[in-house]
């Protein structure tokens, strides 16, 4: 008989340690979220070399380098981020409080394909209210509990990123609350489709859902959960928040 292939829920139940050993040592690496100490938007036309942006700091910190787009022209914007590899928030990173495995928040979901130049506004979480347009490169489709649900990710580096909220989110018990802002969940695809281009099933296994980089530093700017990303109820499974030592906190 030929062997049967792992369901959705073994697959996640049998990766959930390994994710969350990767999680815990992921933030707390040298380049990691709680190592970015300084994001720097340059003046246009301003260049700054890395000796300059490492002067008086100490042999801990590195820089890297990033660019946006101008929120109203578009126009490709620069800018230098340090990293400390021995950071406040390293120092004092004791772990990211989660939700136990839960069966039930492994969804199978459908990936639907759109026109390559389709984008939808997300607003970030340090622009003010405005929204910058990201590219969805198709429709993400499930039902659950008789509600019938059409997400939205955007194509992270040729990843799936969903950007979702829930009930959870700020919630006054302390058993449950998670990130305020919401979290993100890095969509999986068990077929062997190319990129964005093929149909197909993708697992939505909400057991990894996890804090997006702006609850571990300041310096983030990370995007918020479009309407249409917005659960009404609670979604109890994945992590929920960043977890300090001695009182200290990142804001």
């Amino acid at each position: 008989m030929p062997e049967t292939l792992p369901t959705s829920v073994e697959r996640a139940a049998a990766t959930r340690d390994a994710w969350r050993k990767s999680r815990l040592a992921g933030v707390a690496a040298p380049q990691g979220n709680l190592a970015l100490i300084e994001t720097r938007w340059l003046p246009d036309g301003t260049e700054i070399s890395d000796a300059e942006a490492l002067a008086g700091q100490p042999a801990t910190v590195t820089v890297t380098r990033l660019t946006r787009s101008n929120l109203d022209d578009g126009r490709p914007e620069h800018g230098i981020r340090l990293w400390d590899s021995a950071s406040a928030a390293i120092q004092h990173f004791d772990t990211i409080s989660l939700f136990d495995f839960d069966p039930g928040w492994v969804i199978d979901a459908e990936f639907t394909p759109v026109s390559a130049d389709r984008t939808i506004p997300f607003e970030h979480i340090r622009d003010n209210g405005s929204s910058r347009d990201l590219v969805v490169p198709g429709d993400i489709t499930f039902s659950r509990d008789g509600v019938d649900y059409r997400l939205s990710a955007f194509d992270d580096g040729g990843v799936l990123l969903l950007v979702f909220g829930d009930a959870t989110n700020g919630a006054q018990d302390p058993e449950t609350t998670t990130y305020g802002s919401g979290r993100f969940l890095f969509v999986e695809r068990p077929s062997s489709g190319t990129g964005f281009v093929d149909a197909g099933p993708v697992v939505l296994d909400f057991n990894k859902a996890f804090v997006p980089p702006c609850g571990f530093s300041e310096q983030y700017n990370c995007p918020l959960p479009p309407v249409q990303n917005r659960f009404r109820g609670p979604v109890e499974a994945g992590e929920r928040d960043l977890v300090l030592t001695d009182g200290f906190s990142i804001h």
